[in-house]
């Protein structure tokens, strides 16, 4: 009797030949606008363009060879300030220039990979270089003859579960994992924590966890944590109930743990920082990917009290979703505009303030952005540092690029940039997750 499982065996296996096609050679549509028509206070926003494979235009995770690092704009010059990391994701500077940095990656997420497209997702987030396990550990990085750099190293935390961001406020330490922010004690100048942590909150996880990212930072007068939780979904795919909490900023008591959504429809917020003019909370925003390649910009933004900001019913104010089911037009209404696209995919993650840089003229106020890079997209975007300028506690003009050639001729990734931070001497710091190292910028001699 013939065996017909064979005919059955034989479609799944060409389905999945030609989704490993896919990811070798890139498939779906290209942009029709430069990247630069997704720049600025307001961007084009085309027509959206759905495909049934979604552009995956990925750059393979290659790492620096033969001495290579990345180029820094005129005048400034990039060295490593330290090296040979497991996967450097988010950096902290501590008040005595102690330079803390989060080795972490995405943890286990079963529930996130399922089906063909979990499967494609899966496959493309290995390929750019998020596959491997996370070290679960924050490393101290030290300088002690202030050459620019880290002579000393230490296990600062470990045991940890997916860190990303940290923030000290007085003697008490944060941390915050994917499912939890933990509170540990801190005495000025150590270079380990080994007292254990104690729970302040639990954070949205669980076997989805689509962005698993967890941002953290002080209030001003110290009172309050803002926490960045990003969306469980590209556009709500997942359902709605899945997103309790999610797509948000959350406000903490930093005493009590009792929280409130501080703003919300922000579909993977990551860097945090106080504008010093306005006083105002500002964000950096991925948003969603697969209806075109010159949609939606990235954006950095300014951060409302209670304000809504579209996801997942609309993006870049009120422009709708229409994946989106069912509509919620009564809270497209409420969409906020952000105040300034940063380019469409280019995964621009990390965000911090120029207050306190040695750079040059041009670099004293405004926003230093890390673009992660693009997956979504043809031609590639992201993949370098930016600095938008700020006059009077607004964006004003174009961003210039900071920190570049982070792709090589070939579309390779020597290195993505992430977390960015000013250190105490005024240099500024770039963790880069594929080259397991952390760069330098300064101003040249």
């Amino acid at each position: 009797m013939r065996d017909y499982r064979q005919y059955l065996i034989y479609p799944v296996a060409s389905l999945f030949a030609i989704v490993a096609v896919t990811l070798l050679v890139g498939c779906g549509e290209s942009a029709k606008l430069p990247d630069t028509a997704g720049i600025g206070p307001s961007p084009q926003l085309p027509a959206p363009h759905k495909t049934f494979i979604p552009t995956i235009h990925i750059a393979p995770a290659e790492g620096w060879k033969d001495g290579r690092m990345p180029v820094a704009a005129d005048g400034m010059r990039v060295a490593a300030f330290a090296d040979k990391l497991d996967h450097p994701r988010w950096i902290y500077v501590l008040p005595n220039g102690d330079v803390l940095v989060a080795e972490t990656n995405a943890p286990p997420k079963p529930d996130d990979h399922k089906g063909i497209r979990g499967w494609i997702m899966k496959k493309t987030q290995e390929r750019a270089g998020a596959g491997t396990p996370s070290a679960n550990r924050i490393t101290l990085l030290r300088d002690t003859n202030g050459d620019g750099v880290a002579d000393q190293r230490s296990v600062f935390l470990q045991n940890l579960h997916s860190p990303f961001g940290m923030v000290l406020v007085g003697n008490d330490f944060y941390v915050a994992d994917t499912d939890a922010v933990l509170r540990f004690p801190y005495a000025p100048g150590q270079t380990s924590i080994t007292a254990p942590g104690q729970k302040l909150i639990d954070l949205p996880a669980g076997t989805i966890n689509h962005h698993w990212t967890k941002n953290i930072i002080a209030s001003p007068d110290g009172s309050k944590l803002y926490v960045t939780v990003g969306s469980n979904s590209n556009a709500g795919e997942n359902g709605i109930d899945k997103e309790a909490g999610r797509a948000a900023i959350w406000e903490v008591d930093r005493q009590t743990g009792q929280h409130r959504i501080f703003a919300s429809g922000l579909r993977n917020p990551n860097g945090m920082a106080w504008e010093p003019t306005t006083k105002a909370l500002w964000t950096s925003v991925n948003e969603r990917d697969e209806i075109g390649s010159d949609l939606v910009p990235d954006y950095i933004t300014s951060v409302r009290d209670g304000g809504f900001y579209g996801w997942p019913f609309s993006y870049y104010g009120q422009h709708v979703d229409e994946r989106v089911k069912p509509a919620a037009p009564d809270m497209v209404a409420k969409a906020i505009v952000p105040d300034y696209a940063v380019g469409a995919h280019t995964a621009s993650l990390g965000m911090t303030g120029a207050s306190g840089n040695s750079l040059l003229p041009q670099f004293h106020d405004g926003m230093f952005v890390s673009q992660h890079g693009s997956w979504n997209r043809k031609p590639r975007a992201g993949y370098k540092v930016i600095f938008v300028p700020f006059d009077q506690g607004r964006p004003r003009g174009a961003p210039f690029d900071v920190l570049t050639g982070f792709l090589d001729q070939d579309g390779h990734a020597q290195g993505r940039p992430v977390g960015v931070a000013v250190d105490k001497t005024g240099g500024l710091l770039v963790a880069d997750d594929v080259g397991n190292v952390v760069w330098r910028v300064s101003a040249a001699k």
